[in-house]
């Protein structure tokens, strides 16, 4: 088989499970899926998971029993990818396993994505490349957004100026214009703060299609409360994630007013849509086309309410460029894999600040 085979491993931050997917790439590093796997997390291991983002007694014990158990089910995945797929192991040249977000705290230093590397490579018998926020972190850089770099060689066009904006937990824009600097950063919540809300009323995972939001209104005094966060207005570069928008950010913003759940719904997806708007309008130039990916692309009222805040630009799928909505994250991580293991530095400066061109991620051999 021509070209290079590399496994992209994405567990992000709405914690619904591990995307897979196996990626061949040829000579001029243009990405083939060859096949794609999903595998939701159980719920014992999401709950465990949302537990551990903040401090509890015994972290770090559990942190690292439970890096065991996601590597058990990466794995799993990458076992089924192949297996789906009829491609041998020894084929495979690397998997790139970006592993669980369970802090982020560039201001601080620090960022930390549990995964036991070195067990999925001893569990797989394929090279495993992770770990790779902490060089751009060390550089001086905020270690997230990394997808920019793989959207600019992926998506960039010589003729409009577009913005891709991935919706999973947390919302990230990467503006690619035809000339000058990339741009890339993280806009707010996406996905988070309604999957928890609902999950807390109606014990679903997510709100299908935006329905139960959709028989909501917008409460437009908690909507405009919630946008006077400082982090909204804060100039790129910037990254976040559930370290703020949180459970107890959502309470303190809703003052234990007695709002009806689905009005909270429709304003926690207007606060989705009307953030990203902001930053497109704030940070980026003239975008001329808006392509969606992530798991927010297919919350229909979501995008309804984007299209309603800048009516004047295309907004459409990566699908139409060739990457699919679900598996463009995870094979960004396969991509990123492909340049650690050639040695090929990610020059993530102009979107992470980072002090330049670095090699990102750790390379645990079969």
């Amino acid at each position: 088989m021509a070209g290079e085979l590399f496994i992209g491993l994405m567990s992000g931050t709405s914690l619904d499970g591990v995307d897979a997917a196996l990626v061949k790439f040829n000579d001029q590093d243009n990405p083939q899926v060859l096949h794609t796997h999903f595998i939701a997390y159980p719920a014992s291991l999401r709950s465990a998971l949302l537990t551990l983002q903040h401090p509890t007694e015994n972290e770090l014990e559990n942190s690292a029993l439970l890096a065991n158990q996601l590597s058990q089910l990466y794995a799993q995945a990458v076992h089924e990818l192949l297996q789906g797929a009829n491609v041998s192991s020894n084929t495979v040249t690397a998997i790139g396993c970006h592993g669980q977000t369970i802090r982020h705290r560039p201001e601080l230093g620090f960022t930390m994505q549990i995964g036991n590397a070195a067990l999925l490579a001893e569990l797989t018998k394929i090279n495993v490349v992770s770990d790779f926020r902490s060089r751009d972190i060390a550089s001086g850089g905020q270690g997230a957004p990394l997808v920019p770099v793989f959207h600019q060689a992926m998506f960039a066009s010589k003729t409009q100026n577009r913005a891709i904006v991935n919706i999973g937990g947390i919302a990230n824009i990467t503006y690619l214009p035809t000339s000058g600097r990339l741009l890339g950063f993280d806009s707010g919540p996406g996905n988070m703060l309604l999957d928890m809300w609902i999950k807390h009323h109606l014990n679903l995972e997510y709100d299908a299609n935006g329905n139960w939001a959709r028989s909501g209104a917008v409460i437009h005094e908690l909507l405009n409360k919630m946008l006077e966060d400082p982090y909204f207005s804060m100039a790129p570069p910037k990254s976040t994630g559930r370290d703020l928008f949180n459970a107890h950010w959502l309470n303190l913003h809703l003052n234990h007013n007695s709002y009806a759940p689905e009005d909270v719904a429709r304003t926690l997806t207007a606060l989705s849509a009307t953030s990203i708007y902001q930053a497109v309008s704030d940070f980026c130039g003239d975008v001329q086309q808006i392509y969606l990916c992530g798991g927010g692309a297919k919350n229909s009222l979501l995008i309804e309410e984007l299209a309603a805040c800048m009516p004047e630009t295309p907004i459409l799928n990566t699908d139409v460029l060739g990457v699919g909505t679900d598996w463009a994250e995870a094979i960004a991580f396969a991509w990123l894999a492909k340049q650690c293991i050639h040695g090929v530095a990610i020059n993530l400066s102009a979107v992470t600040g980072a002090g330049g061109p670095r090699i990102l991620g750790a390379v645990y051999p079969a």
